[in-house]
């Protein structure tokens, strides 16, 4: 049973967003309404755009922590350019964020790789890091919408084809991260070095490395939603995106990708995003509680990880099993006693 349920995990979960958003609809019918489905997509359009970078991370064996204080801080950067010199234009801003937002992924990737520090310590310490710069830099205030440029707010407003520009952000992230996964070497490559070190170690593959490049990628996400973010909701201060992280693992473990590395696909992370950004937006629409809400996500984590360690651990049982049968078999002894 389990098995099964393991092998159709995503379309069980895009069923369960289906009668969820039919049976909230049921309720209240307007949240039926195809310009309320379009802002519950632009809403989670950043998560679905970090948890991407996630999962790239957690594909390699890593974990990073601090993509949310890198949105924070790349964001309170490119809000302070605007306000102090408006003339910029809004695509230098934009390039700028993903590029410090690189920087800092470049640094988490040089401290796990070359230094060999877990990658949850060394996340924990440049999140509070950055989220120390951020400080430094605005002096505990706030940049509000007044102080902010037009052209600055206007961008991820702008509507193509029906949606907003935010939400063709997240289907062009969707597409590129799925393209680099399933068809460049180094996607691949990233697959192996999370999954099976022992193959990738005599494939050539440099497992420490690829987290390097996983978390430089993650880092470039987090800074170019940087931007995104706060030039939505039009404000910059030191607590942006406080606690996102967690909600970003949480898209990412929902969805089926393992913590233990080298198992997930950017189906079930966009399932994981959409997952939490209807229980976000649905929720209060029916009235209930924000104690309630976070419980049923904190309750939706926990069976999630429970299905993920139990598929691996059935995985591990499989191989062992594979292992006995072919040395108790006359082909496995004559291999076993050839030198």
């Amino acid at each position: 049973m389990w098995q099964s349920l393991l092998k159709h995990r995503e379309f069980l979960l895009a069923g369960v967003i289906l009668l969820m958003v039919l049976g909230i609809g049921s309720r209240v019918p307007s949240f039926l309404a195809p310009g309320n489905l379009v802002e519950m997509f632009n809403d989670t359009s950043i998560l679905i755009i970090l948890a991407l970078g996630q999962m790239m991370v957690l594909l390699t064996k890593g974990i990073d922590l601090s993509m949310a204080a890198n949105l924070a801080l790349t964001g309170m950067i490119v809000a302070l350019l605007n306000f102090h010199y408006p003339q910029i234009p809004v695509w230098a801003l934009l390039s700028l964020a993903t590029v410090l937002g690189l920087v800092m992924g470049v640094i988490n990737g040089l401290l796990v790789w070359k230094l060999g520090i877990p990658a949850i310590v060394v996340t924990l310490g440049t999140m509070s890091i950055y989220r120390g710069i951020i400080f430094l830099l605005s002096n505990g205030g706030w940049i509000n919408a007044h102080q902010m440029s037009n052209d600055f707010l206007a961008l991820p407003r702008a509507v193509v084809l029906g949606m907003p520009l935010l939400s063709w952000c997240a289907v062009a992230a969707l597409l590129l991260v799925g393209y680099f996964l399933r068809y460049s070497r180094t996607g691949r490559a990233m697959y192996t070095a999370g999954g099976n070190a022992t193959a990738a170690y005599y494939t050539g593959i440099n497992a420490g490395k690829m987290q390097f490049i996983s978390f430089s990628l993650s880092g470039a996400l987090a800074g170019f939603c940087g931007y995104l973010w706060i030039s939505r909701f039009a404000v910059a201060y030191v607590d942006v995106a406080n606690g996102f992280e967690l909600q970003i693992v949480a898209a990412c473990v929902i969805g089926g990708i393992s913590t233990m590395g080298g198992i997930g696909r950017v189906l079930g992370c966009l399932l994981g995003a959409l997952f939490l950004g209807v229980i976000n937006n649905a929720l209060p629409v029916i009235g209930v509680s924000p104690f309630w809400q976070m419980a049923i996500s904190g309750l939706v984590i926990v069976i999630a990880v429970l299905l993920n360690e139990r598929g691996n651990k059935r995985k591990g049982r499989l191989i062992l099993r594979d292992a006995a049968l072919s040395q108790h078999s006359p082909g496995g002894k004559e291999q076993a006693v050839k030198p």
